[in-house]
């Protein structure tokens, strides 16, 4: 057993990690590769990336197993494999590591409510919670996003341009089953509804049956930006708040002017 244990050992130290002497500098390196690996996997969880990153895992446990049994034949094969897959995981991976990399550029969690005085931000989501309200006791369909520091140009500009001051009449009558504007998504930018009729990204997470496109362009966007996202379901008239690509349904109209206000705690003061 002794033999089998110093053989392995033997092995173990000819891989290229083999031979590390653990100080505090190889502490250091190794907690910021795990940070960088588990906000990988929160990128990932719950997308169907999820499953390709379990296979690129098994195939780097059967790397490991043939540099330690020298499986020549094994070895060559996934060889070639790794350079099909460096070429191949920034294409399979793109949604994620783009919403990934916009995250890590953040330099502040601050709405872009906080280019406005307290007084304006707080009026904003006042209003956005009336009209919210009004719709769900109308069960009128709607989804509203709220824009923060990320910037939201390239949905904005394949809806319908408006550059209109934010009313909860103009809301109210954007998402009217009357008005051709009403399918799509409205997009709120400081004090203006910049466009309206606006396609979302759809999200690839697993959802409540229940819920419909609606929801999954609500958290489709708040997982590629920063913005917050108010959804109304025509059905069930029930609200829901979406934000960095988490979805919290029913909720009262109350507790959503709460939310959005919260969201602005570190904007400027007047």
């Amino acid at each position: 057993m002794d033999s089998v244990i110093s053989n392995f050992k033997d092995r173990f130290a000819s891989l290229p990690f083999g031979n590390i002497n653990f100080n505090i500098s190889s502490f250091v390196d190794i907690l910021i590769v795990a940070i960088l690996f588990y906000w990988l996997y929160t990128l990932v969880r719950q997308t169907r990336a999820i499953r390709i990153l379990y296979g690129i895992a098994i195939l780097l446990g059967l790397w490991i197993l043939a540099q330690l049994m020298h499986l020549d034949t094994l070895s060559f094969l996934l060889k070639l494999s790794a350079t099909a897959l460096a070429v191949a995981i920034p294409v399979i991976f793109q949604p994620e590591l783009r919403a990934g990399l916009e995250k890590l550029g953040r330099t502040q969690f601050v709405a872009d409510l906080n280019k406005l005085r307290r007084t304006d931000a707080i009026q904003i989501c006042n209003i956005i919670a009336s009209a919210t309200e009004v719709m769900a006791h109308q069960k009128i369909g709607a989804i509203i996003v709220v824009a923060r520091r990320t910037g939201l140009r390239e949905y904005r500009d394949n809806g319908v341009l408006l550059d209109a001051n934010l009313t909860t009449e103009l809301l109210l009558s954007i998402f009217s089953p009357e008005s051709a504007l009403h399918d799509g998504a409205v997009i709120v930018e400081g004090k203006k509804i910049s466009a309206a009729k606006v396609i979302l990204p759809l999200s690839d997470n697993k959802f409540d049956f229940r819920l419909g496109t609606r929801h999954r362009a609500a958290v489709g966007i708040t997982s590629v930006t920063d913005a917050i996202t108010v959804v109304v379901s025509e059905e069930r008239g029930e609200v829901s708040i979406a934000v960095d690509g988490l979805l919290e349904s029913g909720v009262t109209t109350q507790n959503l002017q709460k939310i959005l206000i919260g969201h602005t705690k570190q904007g400027k003061k007047k």
